[in-house]
């Protein structure tokens, strides 16, 4: 019987999706060991109260996102709630987190993970996504980092969780110059049910604006990028779709002017409906495309958008 803890990740005081998604995997994993599920929040949240879990641990941390004073934080909370499982979400934070906590307790990690079968064995890509491996941890202790679109966000239960407060922890090691969220009138990327997407075909940052956005707003979509179209300069790196960018999977995914290289299949082929639009009938693309368009962008997309316009 192994007690789970859950990092529940907030901002402005609000559990985001992806750890819901994350709390929903550890609501599994705690129901095949026997153990209790407890949630660990940095900073506070009352919401955090509201999802299931026995106890939620509050540890007052800085302002600003620091490994180390994260790192204690939920170090504080293994040790209060005895849990051998730490399961989080595989955001920017989680990232940069999770396997500084497994270093600390000793313990084996799987990353991105998409599903949890019976007996603790979890299915995560590997090689971008080409294998979806099935996987075991031996280690007696375990973190667990779960990709947010593979797992529905979890619902509040009705009842309340006791809330504990932890001792307070501070930086250490370094200092944070400088914090930027991005913000945006159109939805987030990772969360977005539509997202349409522009690649370096688009030829600049004004051909960019003026096609993927009013594209955008017909849809009331979120807008992602490629990585060759981020290089370039046409949109900022926190749109970028792919490896080494956001993981999305939304209900519709628009490709616009993408040859599809693996990196960037990688970040959006779990989509449930994907539309291309390429003038290259070879372009890799097509080959994980629901529907795809051999056109110009330039024209097929001002078409499509006053199709919709006309619905």
């Amino acid at each position: 019987m192994s007690n789970v803890l859950v990092f529940l990740q907030t901002l402005d005081n609000l559990v985001l999706k992806a750890s819901l998604s994350a709390l929903t995997a550890a609501k599994e994993i705690a129901k095949q060991t026997g153990g209790e599920l407890f949630g660990v929040v940095c900073g506070e949240s009352d919401e955090a109260l509201s999802y299931g879990c026995k106890k939620v641990f509050f540890v007052p941390t800085p302002e600003k996102y620091f490994y180390s004073s994260y790192e204690q934080a939920i170090l504080s909370a293994v040790a209060a709630s005895a849990a051998t499982i730490v399961v989080g979400a595989s955001t920017s934070t989680g990232k940069d987190l999770f396997p500084r906590v497994a270093a600390k307790l000793e313990a084996g990690q799987a990353s991105e993970v998409l599903d949890v079968l019976p007996g603790l064995v979890f299915k995560r890509p590997m090689y971008a996504g080409d294998i979806i491996a099935e996987v075991e941890i031996v280690s007696d202790k375990k973190v667990i980092s779960v990709r947010a679109s593979a797992f529905a966000a979890a619902e509040k239960t009705g009842t309340v969780s006791e809330k504990v407060s932890l001792a307070a922890v501070s930086d250490s090691g370094g200092e944070v110059v400088g914090y930027e969220i991005a913000k945006a009138e159109r939805p987030e990327l990772g969360d977005a049910e539509v997202v349409v997407s522009g690649g370096r075909a688009l030829g600049s940052k004004e051909n960019f604006e003026s096609v993927m956005f009013p594209l955008a707003d017909s849809l009331g979509a979120a807008v992602g990028a490629s990585r060759a179209a981020v290089d370039s300069g046409y949109a900022p790196n926190d749109w970028q779709v792919g490896q080494t960018g956001k993981v999305v999977a939304p209900k519709l995914y628009i490709s616009v002017g993408i040859s599809g290289a693996i990196q960037h299949l990688a970040g959006m082929k779990d989509s449930k409906t994907i539309v291309a639009i390429n003038k290259d009938p070879e372009a890799p693309i097509f080959e994980v495309a629901d529907y795809g368009l051999v056109a110009d962008l330039f024209t097929a997309v001002p078409e499509f958008i006053q199709a919709i316009k006309k619905l």
